[in-house]
């Protein structure tokens, strides 16, 4: 039987999300210049898109939340549009036509939200002090305007100005730091091709915190000056981790990586290109916070360097980062990783059969059994290919992909050249059934009886 997600990813609006986007043209470079006063969260900005259109086009549309328009642009003269509904619809002043290279360039003042989704607010949150963007799944436009659809990566160039006080990030090098009266601009440059809710802005009261002396990948936390301490111990390990993660995965796909502290509470940490967000509760050491760094790193590959064609796939971020944890765990000493699937296996058993992995739906694509499972499926590979194959698969997974654009029939097509065994049986049993699959008893793996612990017991007191 050949598996309902061996079709290839159909150009078109996302499932999951068919108001956000237009898939009729493809941006390759966003320019964005923000100004942001935090006392009164007031924002003035312009946006240049370089795009193509992909068909001919007499219209077309960006998202971008409820700011007021300053004046529209195409190719450099004004066009006309409307701004309702979180969809700003341009009509240049002459068609596009199909194959066609063009610029749209938008200025609009209001104040950043978040905007409103099922998960609670999205996007641009104004803090006690400062801002931060965490986006995904379609948050972007509560800041910038943007063709919102994961699959749409474009190099991106971000200018934000603020009170000099204030230390500001976003993802990329930071070509320039130019401070002028009160103020200071600061402008980041991110060359790899990044899906719009992977591009974020920190603004806050940090001190910078090098994690370790020359690094092969530079990566600095961004901290408050009360948790340095904190941070410096519980983030120790992070440079061994990114050592560990570029062999199994191959080379960290991006310049630099960085870590930012928010000086709140957060639910969870999020990832974004090349810099991971974390909430002051996500500090304190021990193995829960530790996984975490893992997965929030791991994201870097699985997710931003690697994406997903559209938001059906997101186990395939989802699963690799969580198996990271887990191939972490084994490397460092803790748990193997089949005995973390062990653990994973259990809870699930006990929990409602009605997740279709390969297709959840927006209602469950959050849900924590995705993350489960498709941790699950990433061992399940692995016993089906054998230690050598699997880590070959992997690693040629993450590099044939370096900053493309997924889908799980590519998984299956990718996968199937490591083994003379048809794999389309396990795809379709665990994601395309509700039901669990039972968890794969094959030969040990290396490591599936960590030294110093004795029982099953013991190790999952550790995994707990």
């Amino acid at each position: 039987m050949k598996p309902k997600h061996a079709q290839p990813a159909a150009p078109g609006p996302d499932p999951y999300f068919p108001n956000s986007g237009d898939h009729r043209y493809r941006v390759h470079r966003y320019e964005i210049a923000l100004d942001y006063r935090p006392g009164p969260n007031r924002l003035a900005a312009s946006a240049r898109l370089s795009a193509v259109a992909d068909t001919a086009l007499s219209e077309f549309a960006l998202d971008l939340a409820e700011f007021r328009i300053g004046r529209v642009l195409v190719d450099g003269k004004a066009a006309r549009y409307t701004h309702r509904g979180g969809k700003l619809r341009i009509r240049p002043a002459k068609a596009l036509t199909a194959g066609a290279a063009f610029t749209a360039e938008v200025h609009y003042t209001g104040n950043p939200r978040p905007v409103r989704s099922p998960w609670g607010g999205l996007g641009w949150e104004e803090l006690t002090e400062g801002a931060l963007v965490a986006s995904q799944p379609v948050g972007a436009p509560s800041w910038f305007p943007c063709n919102d659809r994961p699959a749409d990566k474009a190099t991106y160039q971000v200018a934000i100005t603020t009170p000099s006080p204030f230390t500001v990030l976003s993802g990329g090098r930071l070509l320039t730091r130019t401070t002028r009266a009160s103020s200071t601009t600061w402008v980041y440059e991110q060359s790899a091709p990044t899906s719009p809710y992977l591009v974020t802005v920190s603004i806050g009261n940090y001190r910078p915190v090098p994690l370790a002396d020359r690094p092969a990948v530079p990566q600095t936390g961004y901290v408050p000056e009360r948790l340095v301490g904190d941070f410096a111990r519980d983030f120790a390990r992070q440079p061994a981790m990114m050592t560990y993660f570029s062999e199994v995965f191959g080379p960290y796909p991006f310049g630099e990586y960085a870590v930012v502290v928010a000086d709140e509470e957060l639910d969870v940490p999020v990832e974004a290109q090349g810099v991971a967000t974390f909430g002051t509760n996500h500090l304190g050491g021990g193995w829960e916070r530790e996984r975490l760094i893992a997965h929030e790193l791991a994201h870097q590959w699985f997710g931003n360097s690697v994406s997903i064609a559209d938001w059906r796939h997101i186990w395939l971020n989802e699963g690799f980062a969580k198996y990271a944890e887990w191939l972490w765990s084994e490397h460092t000493g803790g748990p193997a990783a089949a005995v973390h699937a062990a653990a994973a296996h259990r809870l699930l058993a006990g929990l409602p059969q009605d997740l279709r992995l390969g297709d959840p739906g927006r209602r469950l694509m959050f849900d924590d059994r995705l993350y489960q499972r498709g941790g699950l499926v990433v061992h399940a590979l692995r016993r089906a290919l054998g230690d050598d194959a699997f880590f070959a698969m992997l690693r040629d997974w993450a590099g044939v992909n370096r900053h493309g654009v997924v889908a799980t029939a590519d998984l299956l097509a990718h996968a199937s050249r490591y083994t003379t065994a048809p794999l389309g049986p396990l795809f379709e049993a665990w994601l395309e059934q509700p039901e669990l699959p039972p968890l794969p008893e094959l030969p040990a793996l290396p490591g599936d009886e960590p030294s110093g612990r004795s029982g099953v017991l013991g190790r999952l007191g550790w995994f707990r």
